[in-house]
């Protein structure tokens, strides 16, 4: 190896520096790569806790929207699929109860998973309405 200006010049022994401590080359590509699993888990996490939180939104969205639409005597379900987002909607179902007065729709959507294979269940939101005479 060819001495260059300004690098130290140690020609017996190229894997140690001046101070006579070793090169750690490529140690942090290393020690990221091994990290890296664990950022991604991380991410995923992250990612599927917003999915979670965002599908019991849409639950409530669709309970309101089943028990005004209930309200009226027009049903529930087209109404509960309908106030979701579409790569929701195929997984939401609404139940109706109650008499008289008033009127409650029960909402569960399907959380999806970020990991194929897990389950996480639905999320419910339940609301109820007045019913129109």
């Amino acid at each position: 190896m060819a001495h260059r200006p300004g690098m130290p010049y140690a020609p017996d022994r190229p894997d140690r520096r001046e101070d006579g401590r070793r090169r750690d080359r490529g140690q942090v590509a290393i020690e990221y790569l091994g990290f890296l699993p664990i950022l991604v888990i991380v991410a995923m996490a992250g990612v599927q806790l917003g999915l979670i939180a965002y599908t019991a939104q849409q639950a409530g969205t669709a309970a309101r929207a089943g028990a005004r639409s209930a309200s009226l005597d027009r049903g529930a379900q087209a109404a509960c699929a309908a106030a979701v987002s579409s790569w929701l909607a195929g997984g939401t179902s609404c139940g109706t109860s109650g008499g008289g007065d008033e009127v409650t729709v029960t909402a569960r959507v399907d959380i999806p998973s970020v990991v194929p294979g897990w389950d996480f269940g639905s999320a419910g939101r339940s609301a109820t309405m007045p019913v129109d005479h």
